[in-house]
């Protein structure tokens, strides 16, 4: 029987972090972020990544690791966090995984290896001067004769799609339909016991959202994508086209105020957060706990204990 460990999802500002936390003490746990931008070093304000202070003592993993220059994917992150994952078992130790990156946290859990393939390497940018002369038509053709069930499923604006399915099938021979078909055949690596947290009233995620970054302001958000700036960070690095901090390069370059950036970034926050609800709703084995007007952690460790239990987690 594969392992069980814990996930623990939600939208952003939700409290994963905390009932990681909780779960962690209680289950003997260490947790494992799975969140596509607290991995990267020197950005701690914007992407709320926990402080010491709120790990309280518990061991946090996968955060803080990479440098910002580089360009993640859920299949360098599953490559990096499964390794992990398994030592925290062999320990004897509980993980529990918390984020909000959907596709990261899937990764993990089904063990599944990705297609061959390397974004950045010649055939990407051969694809890509291609499209830049004649468009993406020409290529979703190509992808058409060659892989014609991504081709249907791909919608023709999906250009970063349309160009991955073709590097992969040029560089191994393989199409990603054939490979995605051949792993989702397999069973999962990990038995996860999925635990999701919402409010139960949309109004109070966006309040919440909406305080949380006012809080990123005052901490500092604006002097940390300068630092970011100032260490040689190329402005379109990856890093920097996270929410919160793509918005203020904006106020650093005198293009919008202050108080345009802030609106900006709440707006965007709110919309992220609707996109995240919308993925792990397609996972029909989290069990929901919903906030009401306030968060209570109590009861949340107090029903997450009894769904545990019932999955057999002591």
């Amino acid at each position: 029987m594969p392992e069980k460990i814990i996930c623990v999802v939600g939208p952003t500002a939700c409290g994963k972090t905390k009932l990681g936390v909780l779960l962690a003490k209680r289950y003997d746990g260490e947790v494992v972020s799975a969140d596509s931008m607290q991995i990267y070093k020197g950005m701690t304000i914007g992407t709320a990544a926990p402080t010491a202070e709120e790990m309280e003592g518990v061991p946090h993993h996968m955060i803080a690791v990479a440098d910002p220059a580089e360009q993640w994917s859920a299949a360098r992150y599953a490559q990096a966090a499964i390794p992990i994952v398994d030592d925290i078992l062999a320990r004897g130790k509980r993980p529990i995984l918390v984020g909000g990156t959907g596709l990261w946290l899937d990764a993990v859990v089904q063990g599944r290896t990705f297609a061959g393939g390397h974004a950045g390497g010649a055939v990407r940018k051969e694809l890509q001067d291609r499209m830049a002369r004649e468009g993406i038509g020409p290529l979703l053709e190509e992808l058409r004769q060659v892989d014609p069930e991504a081709a249907q499923r791909l919608h023709p604006a999906d250009e970063k799609r349309i160009l991955r399915a073709l590097e992969v099938y040029r560089e191994t021979g393989k199409t990603i339909s054939a490979h995605n078909a051949e792993t989702a055949a397999l069973p999962p690596r990990y038995d996860a016991v999925w635990i999701g947290l919402q409010f139960r009233d949309r109004a109070d995620m966006k309040a919440l959202i909406d305080c949380r970054v006012d809080a990123m302001v005052a901490a500092g958000l604006l002097e940390e994508v300068r630092q970011l700036l100032e260490s040689g960070l190329p402005r379109e690095a990856t890093a920097l086209q996270a929410i919160g901090y793509k918005e203020f390069l904006g106020v650093l370059d005198g293009t919008a105020a202050v108080e345009e950036a802030v609106a900006e970034v709440k707006l965007r926050s709110r919309q992220y957060a609707k996109r995240q609800l919308t993925w792990l709703r397609r996972n029909r084995d989290i069990h929901w706990i919903w906030w009401e007007k306030d968060r209570d952690f109590a009861r949340a460790l107090q029903v997450s204990t009894e769904i545990l239990t019932a999955a057999g987690v002591s």
